[in-house]
């Protein structure tokens, strides 16, 4: 796998965390904890998509 199309993998996986952090905030059922490891895992992946960038 080439180095773009991995950028663009990450990056289709941050869209989907986010929309997934979107969604869990907006229903009331879901446990705080649950959004909060949402957003790691998206916060992970944006460190990883501008570590790749930068080289």
């Amino acid at each position: 796998m080439s180095l773009s199309s991995h950028l663009q993998e990450l990056k289709k996986k941050h869209q989907s965390l986010s929309e997934a952090v979107e969604m869990a905030q907006r229903s009331p059922g879901v446990d705080d904890l649950h959004i909060a490891d949402l957003k790691k895992q998206k916060l992970r992946l944006k460190e990883e998509i501008a570590r790749l960038s930068a080289n």
